[in-house]
């Protein structure tokens, strides 16, 4: 077992948001699929581990820092995955949720259950499959749900950089917080998304994934994102890490701003 403890020390978020002062219980979505993608993004590849036989690997991770846009945020976050990969097929799971304190009141604003299903077809392709629910109250969104499948394909793969293309339907549906009345939304949007991950050096390492999610009948009505997390390696087990992440929605819930990014530098330690 694979087990890995992460505290990001300072995280800095530049958004032009309003205030989210409400109470949101964690929505826990369980769910079995035969045979991507996220709107406000999990960076899945980030959290797959290559291994050599069958294998259970996991992480826990725990985020502490200051939030500053509006207001001054105190901000616990706890992230969970647990993987299983036999080299035919891969399973994930990923429970992500985030504590938040806003002017001395506390509230849970933010959290994501993701669940993923991989199955390779030969050597280059695998057909990936996927459910995911999430909430969040600085987007004003009580739920979202996801659920899709397609194709993944290996571009280029060797021991020191590896390239990943993915091509995803999936099936949306969104319901906005009473910032506006009644706004519920289904829709079918393609997730197409470039993944990399490069190790230059033994010190250093390179993940990112970029991914670019249009509604199928208005692809004026799309949304972009993409993190990129960079770890130097301090010993064998201790590493130092920065991750930028950037998403861009067309149409966000009003009072939203297109644009959302964060930065986060943290301590990462693997044993």
């Amino acid at each position: 077992m694979f087990l890995q403890f992460e505290l990001d020390f300072l995280i800095l978020t530049v958004t032009d948001i309003i205030n989210p002062m409400r109470i949101f219980t964690s929505i826990i979505f369980f769910a079995l699929v035969f045979a991507e993608s996220h709107s406000q993004v999990i960076n899945v590849e980030t959290l797959r581990k290559v291994t050599d036989s069958a294998k259970w690997t996991g992480s826990v991770s725990l985020d502490v820092g200051i939030i500053k846009n509006k207001n001054s945020i105190f901000k616990i976050a706890n992230k969970a995955h647990i993987q299983y990969n036999n080299k035919k097929e891969l399973w994930l799971f990923v429970n992500d949720l985030k504590f938040e304190k806003l002017e001395g009141e506390s509230f849970v604003n933010k959290g994501t259950q993701h669940f993923r299903y991989n199955r390779k077809l030969s050597e280059k392709i695998k057909m990936e499959a996927f459910l995911q629910a999430q909430y969040d109250a600085i987007s004003e969104i009580d739920f979202r749900g996801l659920a899709g499948m397609g194709p993944r394909f290996k571009l280029y793969a060797k021991e020191n950089y590896r390239f990943y293309l993915g091509t995803l339907v999936m099936y949306e549906y969104e319901k906005a917080s009473n910032v506006v009345e009644n706004r519920v939304q289904e829709d079918i949007r393609g997730s197409a998304y470039f993944s990399c991950s490069l190790y230059p050096t033994d010190y250093l390492s390179i993940i990112s994934t970029s991914y670019y999610q249009p509604k199928l009948k208005a692809f004026k009505d799309y949304r972009l994102s993409t993190e990129t997390s960079v770890l130097f390696k301090i010993i064998e087990t201790l590493a130092f890490k920065t991750t930028f992440t950037y998403n861009f929605d067309a149409f966000p819930v009003p009072t939203i701003p297109k644009t959302q990014y964060e930065l986060t530098n943290g301590l990462l330690y693997t044993f």
